[in-house]
C-alpha cells in the first residue's frame, strides 16, 4: 500500500512495504530528490537496516548457543508494515516479531518508523521498544538514496558532498561484505568530497570516526540541493551501485562484521542492548533547497 505525505512545500511517497519513502519531490519546482528505483542497478529508494546493519559473517550469528541466519541488513525491509496516518504531513509505520521473524531473530519487539514533513524537510525517526522480557539486542541505521544529478543537463560529477566538521574521511574497506580494520584516508578540499562513479568501483565508502552531523549535496553549476543531518549515529555510509546516477546517504548505529569477529551477537562492534520494557530512537532528517 502507498501512503503520502504533503504539505505546501514538498511531498513524499512511501510504501508499507519495509515502511520506505520512496519519492521525495519540491513542490514549488517539481524537482524529484529522490533516486528512481531502477532496478537494473539497485531496486530500492530508502530501506531501513534492522536488525542488523551490513553482513555477517557466513551470514552466521550465535545467541545463547544456537546460530541463526540472517541476509545482509536484516529482514525488515522486505516486511510489510502497518501504516498509521496520523495527520496529513505525518504517519508512522510499525512491525513487530511474528512466528517468521522469531526463526531468525529470537527477540520480541516493536520496530517504528515516523516519518514527518515540517517546510521543506523531511525527518525520518527509528523508534524500538523492546516488548519481552529478556534483553533485546539490535543494530539499526538508515540508506536513503539522493538522484544525481537533480539537473537533467549536468552531469554526477558536476556534485560534490560538503561536510561540516571534517577535513578528512578515513576509510574502511570492504571485503565480502565483512569490516576490513585498516583505512585509508580521502583528504577532503575545503571540507568537499568531490563525486565520481569511480569511488564506488570498491563498494560504499564505511566510516567509524567521521566528526560530522551535517552532509550537504551541493553544485557549483545547480542551485538545489540538500542537507542531509543526523545525530547519535557512530557510524556512516557513503554508497552507490556501479555507474548508478545516485548517492546514498547512511547513517548507521551497527555495521557489518569485521573480518577477525566471533558472530557472537552481544559481542558485534556496535550492538545496542536494550532493556525489556524500555525504548529507543533516533532520527535523521534532510532538507530539500
Amino acid at each position: 500500500m502507498i501512503i503520502s505525505l504533503d504539505n505546501a512545500q514538498i511531498s513524499a511517497t512511501f510504501s508499507t512495504k519495509g515502511g520506505e519513502l520512496q519519492r521525495l519531490e519540491n513542490k514549488e519546482t517539481a524537482l524529484e530528490y529522490l533516486w528512481t528505483g531502477d532496478a537494473n542497478f539497485w531496486g530500492k529508494f530508502s530501506p531501513i537496516l534492522f536488525p542488523i546493519v551490513g553482513g555477517l559473517k557466513e551470514d552466521t550469528y550465535f545467541f545463547e548457543g544456537k546460530s541463526y541466519q540472517l541476509p545482509r541488513h536484516g529482514f525488515a525491509r522486505d516486511r510489510e508494515f502497518e501504516a498509521h496516518k496520523i495527520s496529513p504531513d505525518e504517519v508512522l509505520f510499525l512491525l513487530k516479531e511474528d512466528q517468521e521473524s522469531l526463526k531468525v531473530y529470537p527477540f520480541e519487539f516493536q520496530l517504528g518508523l515516523r516519518y514527518r514533513l515540517t517546510g521543506n524537510t523531511l525527518s525520518c525517526s527509528y523508534e524500538v521498544l523492546n516488548t519481552g522480557d529478556n534483553d533485546l539486542w539490535f543494530s539499526i541505521g538508515g540508506h536513503p538514496a539522493f538522484r544525481l544529478p537533480l539537473q537533467p543537463e549536468l552531469s554526477y560529477s558536476d556534485y560534490y558532498l560538503e561536510f561540516n566538521k571534517d577535513t578528512q574521511l578515513n576509510v574502511h574497506q570492504v571485503t565480502d561484505n565483512l569490516i576490513e580494520e585498516e583505512t585509508e584516508p580521502i583528504h577532503l578540499q575545503a571540507e568537499k568530497l568531490n563525486l565520481t562513479h569511480e569511488l564506488f568501483y570498491q563498494d560504499a565508502l564505511v566510516l567509524k570516526d567521521m566528526k560530522s552531523n551535517k552532509i550537504s549535496l551541493k553544485s557549483l553549476k545547480d542551485e538545489h540541493g540538500l542537507d542531509f543531518q543526523f545525530k547519535g549515529f557512530p557510524f556512516f555510509g557513503i554508497w552507490a551501485a556501479k555507474d548508478a546516477d545516485f548517492i546514498c546517504l547512511e547513517p548507521w548505529c551497527g555495521i557489518a562484521d569485521g573480518i577477525a569477529h566471533d558472530q557472537e551477537l552481544s559481542k558485534k562492534e556496535g550492538i545496542i542492548q536494550l532493556a525489556p520494557g524500555k525504548e529507543w530512537s533516533r532520527h535523521w532528517e534532510v532538507t530539500c533547497f
